[in-house]
């Protein structure tokens, strides 16, 4: 089997991992709306306490930024297949949990599993992606890849927020997220095509010179890295991988100020879960959407003046949303950062892939993932200690806005271009980088 790269030529499981970020978009969405917002008179967290709200970001953000490392190396050794199967696995208490939690400290367990599901589920769709499409569409795949997950993000936010305003919030998210998990497994079971051959065979015709057209910049590396080789490579080793990782980090920082100090300073405010449902919602579904074009835009202009691009426009967005105090405003400072994390997300990834030997990849996507959703983590507790330590959750905005426009910077100076065509190898010559 000659596995030939391309959309078109793979279409079947392609339209498999897209229904499967869907599904994996629904499941972390559930959590997007009404959690936080219920989180002291739901959930019993202290009046006023930002830190406890934001510690459930911080376990999901440590948990899936190292399963998105463990689940890159073992998707190598395994396949990416059962590597998503075991993630939908892991998922199965989440519901029950929410439903029965006690206390906030059941709902920070259970991100720690959601964290498993998402670095193991969303990780896969995105390296099966890579594997399968030509380095001129990775833009264009991650675009859709990125676009019907925080599709499924925006829609879970959405509809859990008119469901709990209209039956028992337990009970919503108990039975939403449970039917959404069990058709992922059975999808997972039934139609996702193992794609590993297809990058081992890419890796095969690299190393003898069988490819066609510009020949990727890939980074030097061993041909059989371990983990703690690849894991220098990323972190530190290569300047342009360094300032991906480093940028891939800080834009959460966004996210999880849009999942946790947004609905928690829309209620302050006096909205409704319906109405923060609207506001995270149009984030989600701006950022999705856009993703269309903007995956597409990275393919012709290059991967790094549209990631740059997006960084500014998401500092703009967040700087300005405090300032606002109509729910239309805000509506259209989370579209501003929607499209400003369009611009930067997919590119992002696309740019790990286009300079990642195809041998190692994988773990080189997991590495950079793994910084990424740290990110989580890192922005969560920054927000909550600030606000809690000001008095005011204006400080958080103020943290990432800053944060995102001194990332961007960074790209500037350390990020080379990555686009094959726009920055192909120098050495024609050359098998293996």
């Amino acid at each position: 089997m000659t596995y030939a790269l391309g959309i078109r030529e793979n279409l079947r499981p392609f339209l498999e991992q897209l229904l499967q970020v869907f599904f994996v978009g629904l499941t972390i969405g559930l959590q997007r709306t009404v959690i936080p917002a219920l989180a002291e008179t739901e959930f019993g967290v202290v009046q006023g306490s930002m830190t406890a709200i934001f510690a459930f970001i911080v376990s999901f953000g440590i948990m899936k930024g190292a399963m998105n490392f463990v689940s890159g190396r073992l998707s190598e050794r395994v396949g990416r297949r059962k590597v998503l199967i075991w993630g939908w696995l892991v998922a199965l208490p989440i519901p029950f949990m929410i439903l029965w939690a006690p206390s906030w400290g059941w709902i920070v367990a259970a991100n720690v599993l959601l964290g498993v599901n998402q670095g193991f589920c969303w990780s896969m769709t995105v390296t099966a992606k890579m594997d399968i499409v030509k380095g001129s569409q990775r833009g264009l795949a991650t675009g859709f890849n990125e676009f019907a997950g925080y599709g499924g993000v925006a829609l879970a936010g959405l509809a859990t927020g008119y469901l709990a305003s209209s039956f028992d919030p337990r009970m919503s998210l108990f039975v939403f997220g449970l039917v959404v998990i069990l058709l992922a497994l059975a999808a997972g079971l039934l139609a996702f095509t193992e794609t590993l051959p297809y990058a081992r065979a890419e890796a095969a015709r690299h190393k003898s010179g069988a490819t066609t057209g510009p020949r990727p910049r890939y980074v030097e590396g061993p041909e059989s890295p371990t983990a703690g080789q690849i894991f220098a490579l990323v972190t530190w080793q290569n300047r342009t991988f360094m300032a991906l990782a480093q940028a891939g980090s800080v834009e959460k920082f966004v996210d999880a100020l849009m999942w946790a100090l947004v609905p928690v300073f829309m209620v302050a405010k006096g909205a409704s879960l319906i109405e923060i449902g609207w506001v995270t919602g149009i984030y989600g579904f701006v950022w999705g959407g856009s993703q269309l074009w903007t995956g597409p835009l990275s393919d012709a202009l290059g991967r790094k003046w549209p990631t740059v691009a997006g960084f500014f426009l998401c500092s703009g967005g967040v700087l300005v949303f405090p300032f606002l105090a109509t729910t239309s405003g805000w509506a259209v400072a989370a579209a501003i950062i929607g499209v400003g994390m369009a611009l930067l997300y997919p590119t992002l990834i696309a740019a790990m892939g286009d300079i990642s030997h195809p041998s190692w990849r994988g773990s080189a996507l997991g590495v950079y993932r793994f910084w990424r959703d740290l990110g989580y983590a890192i922005g969560a507790l920054a927000m909550g200690l600030i606000a809690d330590a000001s008095g005011t959750l204006e400080a958080g905005f103020w943290v990432t806005g800053l944060a995102m426009a001194l990332s961007g910077v960074w790209l500037i100076v350390a990020m080379e271009e990555t686009h094959p065509r726009l920055n192909p190898s120098p050495d024609a010559e050359r098998t293996h980088a």
